[in-house]
């Protein structure tokens, strides 16, 4: 089994070359769902994060209120990294069990482990390539204005808070520029595929 790992800012296109891998052939491996997982309901990481942060991060029926969290943690540097102490070691075991998962029931699969925050968390892995969706803070930050609806300076708060562009590429084996139409970034994950499945990469 071959493992990739997808990285990308927030409103990157990631998770657009995430479904076009899936809809070739790949087994994709998403952290951010494992990341929900970690905090589902009556999980430990939950009770770990409401005992950190308090009632206010919980919705009447007992879940985390995602939005409550997102606005302490996006807006104190501490507070986040307290969150991620808690969260990412739960994901790292999650994803490890799926990957092995994978390996076990097709030894020839090849892996995408879509991972938002790779260079900020430092995965523990040897992956065999790195791709990073590839599009400019001022990019990200007008997506996140213009189709999430976000307030600008939330927007920026939340583009800054994650690694830089240039952080990124550094740990890049490929990019794909999600700047441009979805069918050019398509065209760059179909030729990814093609060179990953013939043995190019």
């Amino acid at each position: 089994m071959r493992v990739i790992a997808l990285t990308g800012g927030i409103a990157s296109g990631k998770s657009t070359i995430s479904r076009r891998l899936a809809s070739l052939g790949a087994s994709v491996v998403d952290a951010d769902l494992l990341s929900r997982e970690a905090v589902a309901t009556g999980s430990p990481g939950l009770a770990q994060v409401a005992e950190r942060f308090g009632p206010s991060v919980l919705a009447p029926d007992g879940s985390l209120d995602r939005a409550a969290l997102g606005a302490i943690v996006f807006a104190d540097e501490s507070a986040r990294l307290d969150l991620n102490g808690i969260v990412h070691p739960e994901v790292r075991r999650l994803a490890a069990a799926r990957l092995a998962e994978i390996g076990r029931s097709d030894p020839h699969a090849i892996a995408v482990y879509d991972v938002p925050l790779l260079v900020e968390t430092g995965v523990d892995h040897d992956f065999d390539l790195v791709v990073v969706a590839d599009a400019d803070a001022d990019t990200r930050t007008e997506r996140l204005i213009s189709r999430r609806g976000l307030d600008p300076e939330e927007a920026r708060r939340r583009v800054a808070a994650q690694a830089s562009d240039g952080e990124r590429r550094r740990v890049a084996d490929v990019l794909i520029d999600t700047t441009g139409t979805l069918e050019h970034t398509d065209e760059q994950v179909d030729a990814l595929w093609h060179d990953l499945t013939t043995g190019r990469r």
